[in-house]
């Protein structure tokens, strides 16, 4: 896989079930490009050994005053140098697209777990953590791919090499093969506690990471409440806590890099204190001395990947824990599993069995809950985005389980809007460009959803002078607009779609009681013969619908018309009025006084009302 051909068909169904055997399975799927850059990698590094050949040649050449074979040495190292210039070039370039091929594997698996399980997502995983994942980790996961092929690469040269020189100078080369083992290994009983400081530091930072999210994402209410500064001293105590740990580790790892020059050092001057002891004994030549030296040099050079792999492997362990946790999510079994229908859209009445709660086709239903998270919950449900987590039984379209739908059919036959929906940036245009059944057109969902102002809004803001609301660029999230402006640009965007069922919670939130009354007899209108269901409070939605349910602690209490249920029922009308329970006992009360006074006032039998009258 080259990176012109990304992004990948079919990233693959990973191995989620720990850190390290997604490692392994991103590793045997990139397994191509690993042997790729392992081959050029050979060729670098044995270049680079070839090179100590050529230096020890050239050497005894000039001291046997030799012509030719000095050219044969200056062959050699042409040759080796060449082979080093090509090999790191082409090293570089495989590796590279490792690292960018792996991440982008990565980053497809982590949007297609996220289009899965929709905003079921954060509520199993906090929001900074899948930030984390998909940017941090992302790149350390795929250094860790990179730098796997350049370690292999360099181990294989330095055994070749250590069993040249054994070959070649059996006196010389057996303590270089006898040391570079050593050199290699020494740093191991330091790698576990240098691995454990960088997981701390990876965890605070995901902790940081997780509040700065959450602190960006509440910054207008928390300056409403004269919550910043709270919020942001407790991100700078984070960022410290991520420093020092920060700072432990990078101490265990400078220690590691230290022992890594001091040992290669101190073989070093071993090789050359016993070699020149050997040369001026006449055991070895000149030349040969020199070509051991060489290789000693040039062998500090691939002794290096040895400790980049062991960063690589302690920086990436931890985050792809992260990813696996992520990518080991599964929402409800479905068709593929189950066996469930194929291509079917099913229409109907829209029922869950855990709840209750029915929604006939084709009729606007508003359902009161006295939770708003529930809500939430119930509303997700709705649209099939129950995780594997819950055991209640599939919600029912027509009489089939959304569950039983390969997943493109159940999104395509139920849509949800939560209550905190997001618009990307982009033109108007290119915000209510979206798949869509092409019955409504996008003016007139605008319209039901009272978007006026916010279209004249636009088109004052339009940079390129046209006046078109339609071609105005609107900012990540619609951080420009007002959280009226977005929701209802939201729910437009829903109604365009215009899928079999569309399920809105607190669509009107942010809206005046004006709009908001207006908005609930546009959507009545424009999605009349369809099926909507409404999760609301608000009187002014309530007296629109054309059925409301009542749930309460996880079960349908009632249901009827607004009017009728706010009369009858004390703990729907404690909902939708928000009255206190000292309230409720003053309402009683006076309604005991006034049926009590009733009747006191009015006669039992009518003999008494008769005397009653003749008195009078």
């Amino acid at each position: 896989m080259q990176i012109r051909d990304l992004p990948y068909p079919d990233p693959g169904i990973p191995d989620a079930r720990s850190g390290p055997r997604f490692l392994l399975w991103l590793g045997r799927k990139q397994l191509g490009g690993q042997l790729k850059a392992l081959a050029w990698g050979l060729v670098h590094f044995t270049g680079i050994g070839g090179l100590s050949v050529g230096a020890g040649l050239a050497v005894q050449a000039v001291v046997d005053r030799s012509g030719g074979r000095l050219a044969l040495a200056g062959g050699l190292i042409a040759l080796f140098g060449a082979a080093i210039v090509v090999g790191d070039t082409m090293l570089h370039r495989s590796a590279v697209t490792n690292w960018i091929t792996a991440a982008a594997r990565l980053q497809q698996l982590l949007a297609h777990k996220t289009a899965e399980l929709g905003s079921a997502l954060t509520r199993q995983v906090a929001a900074g953590e899948v930030v984390a994942v998909s940017t941090a980790d992302v790149e350390k996961i795929g250094w860790f791919v990179e730098a796997l092929s350049r370690f292999l690469a360099a181990a294989i040269a330095i055994a070749l090499i250590c069993l040249g020189l054994v070959l070649y100078l059996p006196e010389l080369g057996t303590l270089v093969a006898l040391g570079v083992p050593v050199l290699a290994l020494a740093v191991l009983p330091l790698l576990p506690r240098a691995t454990q400081r960088a997981d701390i530091q990876r965890e605070k930072a995901g902790k940081a990471t997780e509040l700065a999210s959450d602190t960006v994402a509440g910054l207008r209410v928390l300056r409403g409440i004269g919550g910043e500064e709270l919020f942001l001293g407790r991100y700078r105590a984070a960022s410290q806590e991520v420093r020092k740990a920060a700072v432990r580790s990078a101490r265990m790892w400078s220690l590691i890099s230290a022992i890594q020059v001091l040992l290669p050092g101190l073989m070093l001057m071993s090789v050359i204190w016993y070699g020149a002891r050997l040369a001026l004994d006449g055991r070895i030549e000149v030349g040969g001395l020199v070509t051991v030296y060489s290789a000693v040099t040039l062998l500090l050079f691939p002794l290096r990947h040895f400790e980049e792999i062991a960063m690589a492997y302690s920086f990436s362990r931890p985050s792809a824990k992260r990813a696996a946790r992520v990518l080991s999510l599964a929402r409800t079994a479905y068709e593929d599993e189950r066996g469930g229908l194929e291509d079917a859209r099913p229409t109907g009445d829209l029922y869950d069995p855990a709840t209750g709660l029915l929604a006939p086709a084709g009729l606007l239903t508003v359902v009161v809950c006295g939770d708003p998270d529930a809500a939430g919950r119930l509303a997700e449900r709705l649209g099939g985005h129950a995780t594997e987590e819950e055991k209640s039984p599939s919600v029912l379209l027509g009489g089939v389980a959304l569950d039983d739908l390969p997943l493109d059919s159940a999104r395509a036959c139920v849509l949800v809007q939560d209550k905190d929906p997001v618009l990307l940036s982009g033109t108007l245009t290119e915000l209510l460009d979206i798949p869509a059944s092409g019955a409504v057109d996008p003016e007139k969902a605008l319209t039901a959803a009272q978007c006026a102002d916010v279209l004249d809004a636009l088109a004052q803001a339009s940079v390129d002078g046209s006046g078109d609301p339609m071609r105005s660029r609107i900012t990540e999230r619609g951080r420009s607009l007002s959280g009226g402006q977005r929701q209802r640009l939201a729910l437009a965007r829903s109604l365009v779609t215009d899928p079999e069922v569309l399920v809105l919670d607190e669509p009107t939130s942010a809206v005046d009681s004006h709009t908001e009354a207006r908005i609930a007899q546009g959507v009545k209108q424009l999605r009349a013969g369809r099926t909507t269901v409404v999760f609301a409070s608000s009187p002014l939605l309530l007296d629109h619908a054309d059925r409301v349910v009542f749930v309460h602690e996880g079960e349908v209490a009632a249901m009827g018309v607004h009017r009728e249920l706010v009369r009858s029922d004390a703990a729907y009308r404690a909902v939708v009025t928000r009255e206190t329970e000292q309230e409720q006992g003053r309402a009683h009360t006076a309604r005991e006084h006034r049926v009590e006074r009733d009747h006191v006032m009015e006669p039992a039998s009518p003999r008494a009302r008769e005397e009653i009258e003749e008195s009078a």
